[in-house]
């Protein structure tokens, strides 16, 4: 398919390895039969990205990046099945025509396109690529997916039999009718299997979006976004009815958004699932929360915070009066943060009550009451009424109205430890905020105890850790300087127990603000949320991104995480 090139000569006059290390390389191939190019690579002679490079100047063909990021259609990628993509390496990108453009990491591999263009039936027009960014596509698009893909197969078989068994049938049948004879076996055995490889595979969500042609199936793992399945879109109503029905919705209305919940047993646990609808252009999304009680409630020092940051945290979470804020966006993991606060701090002589929207995670020891709008609990009037039930610790799921505001600034000025949350970018920015929404600066300065700002990053994976260099401009945006020796960071490289995502699991990075007697001029003069922060920093607190470069430092996330995350805040 391609001119014919020596490779490794070639490497050695253009100097990008040396005639020695050609030779032992050579020797090591013809020892092993391993691939010279590979052999190359894995004794360190060269860089996979500097190969691919110079490969791709020899043979006059593109490099591919980033394959993980792209939108596949479905119907291309069924094209190569994937126990051939990872024996060839390969992965198919896009056809037109009768071409099939694919990636793969060798493509002097004249086999392996013979074979291809086979299966597929077409011409193909290779592309290069990295072998680790090729296996993470395949992780993507096709891992996981051989039950769910069962799964759909059998529901669209009967669904099917109910439309023939509808057609022959002198009576119409009704929708509803529909429904109930679809809700047998297979509808059921693949939500099911939807909900069950979402929590192998360590989702939150589950999200179910209808599109024109299809119905889009992703999981949210590590905060991040991942393509499951593309169920066909006439099964789009039968998934979603069946989903509805388990959580206790109305199936007939389909123009107003709508909750429910469920709970199911997945690998003998009980999962709790919320369910939310909401109309769109092409019917109706699901979103799906998977609340898991066994794997939130581990230790507050494990959770990401310093020596430093706990030490002082633990002490004013001891504190008998006052408030204590959590900040940060939505998905940040503040109310985790409060419920490992309340759990360290629960003792049988404290009586700790908890009004929240939903009650995510059960605490033992403590009374947890549920917002329920309909029924007139809303956090104002929840808040009044524990505040008769001779509480000592109050936790108020988030400070949301004025009215919210100003009953938990008066509980805590009357002998109460309340926590709540607090949608702002920084630490410092929920005092202004609270001014905003009613709160009298005077009463602030009094019953702030301290407020905790926070994001998630994600953890680099101890299965596939390894030094990593960091972009300089990268470095400069984080205002650290480039040619500092001394500076090391880390990435994944991407393995089977990551998903070949170089990341597992998430850690929290933190900025503790403690409201000090210092501050109280400054909240008495309404001041900005900047000179806050600079009044707070010249007290000793570190930052959410002075927390996270630490943390890149030590090689538990990565700059490229802590950049994401707290160059916004």
């Amino acid at each position: 398919m391609y001119k014919r090139i020596r490779l490794g000569e070639r490497l050695v006059e253009e100097g990008l390895i040396t005639q020695e290390q050609f030779d032992v390389a050579l020797k090591k191939h013809q020892e092993t039969k391993m691939v010279l190019r590979q052999v190359l690579v894995d004794m360190g002679f060269i860089t996979e990205e500097k190969l691919i490079h110079f490969m791709s100047e020899c043979l006059h063909v593109p490099v591919a990046r980033e394959l993980s990021s792209l939108i596949l259609d479905p119907g291309v990628i069924k094209l190569i099945p994937e126990n051939h993509c990872r024996q060839y390496m390969v992965m198919p990108l896009s056809k037109e025509g009768d071409t099939l453009q694919v990636a793969m990491a060798d493509p002097f591999d004249v086999f392996a396109i013979d074979d291809i263009e086979g299966m597929a039936k077409s011409k193909i027009e290779v592309v290069l690529c990295r072998k680790e960014e090729i296996l993470r596509a395949i992780d993507k698009f096709y891992h996981g997916k051989e039950r769910l893909h069962q799964a759909v197969t059998s529901m669209a078989q009967e669904a099917d039999r109910i439309e023939s068994k509808r057609q022959t049938k002198v009576k119409k049948v009704e929708p509803k009718e529909q429904i109930i004879e679809t809700d047998q076996a297979p509808i059921i055995k693949m939500v099911n299997t939807m909900i069950t490889e979402a929590v192998k595979a360590r989702a939150s969500d589950i999200h179910i979006e209808p599109e024109e042609e299809v119905l889009r199936v992703r999981y949210r793992v590590d905060g991040g976004l991942r393509e499951a399945m593309t169920p066909p879109k006439h099964l789009q109503e039968i998934i979603i009815s069946r989903i509805k029905i388990m959580a206790g919705i109305d199936i007939s209305i389909k123009r107003t958004p709508q909750d429910g919940r469920f709970k199911m047993n997945v690998e003998e646990k009980e999962v709790d699932v919320r369910v939310s609808t909401v109309p769109t252009t092409y019917g109706e999304t699901v979103v799906m929360r998977l609340l898991d009680p066994s794997v939130i409630l581990k230790d507050l020092k494990n959770s990401g915070f310093g020596d430093d940051v706990y030490t002082k945290f633990r002490e004013l979470i001891e504190r008998p009066f006052g408030i204590v804020l959590v900040t940060g966006p939505t998905g940040s993991g503040k109310s985790t943060t409060l419920y490992l606060a309340l759990q360290t701090i629960n003792t049988a002589d404290k009586n700790i009550i908890t009004i929240e929207e939903p009650v995510e995670y059960e605490i033992k020891g403590v009374n947890q009451i549920a917002v329920n709008v309909k029924a007139g609990v809303t956090f104002a009037k929840g808040l009044r009424s524990i505040l008769r039930q001779d509480p000592d610790v109050i936790m108020v799921g988030e400070m949301r109205d004025e009215e919210t505001v100003d009953v938990a600034v008066r509980s805590a000025l009357t002998g109460h430890l309340v926590f709540s949350t607090l949608h702002t970018n920084d630490a410092a920015g929920a005092i202004p905020r609270l001014t905003d929404m009613g709160a009298a600066p005077f009463l602030l300065a009094s019953a702030l105890v301290m407020i905790v700002g926070q994001r998630l990053v994600r953890s680099i994976c101890v299965g596939c850790k390894e030094e990593a260099e960091a972009d300089p401009v990268l470095l400069r945006r984080l205002g650290l300087e480039a040619k500092d020796d001394q500076l090391k960071f880390y990435r994944g490289k991407g393995c089977d127990k990551c998903g070949m995502t170089g990341y597992r699991g998430r850690i929290g990075i933190f900025e503790l603000l403690r409201v000090t007697p210092e501050m109280t001029p400054l909240i008495l003069e309404r001041a900005d949320s900047g000179s806050l922060q600079r009044a707070a920093r010249a007290q000793g607190m570190r930052t959410m991104l002075e927390d996270g470069i630490r943390k890149a430092l030590r090689g538990t996330t990565t700059l490229e995480e802590v950049a994401r995350e707290a160059l916004t805040a």
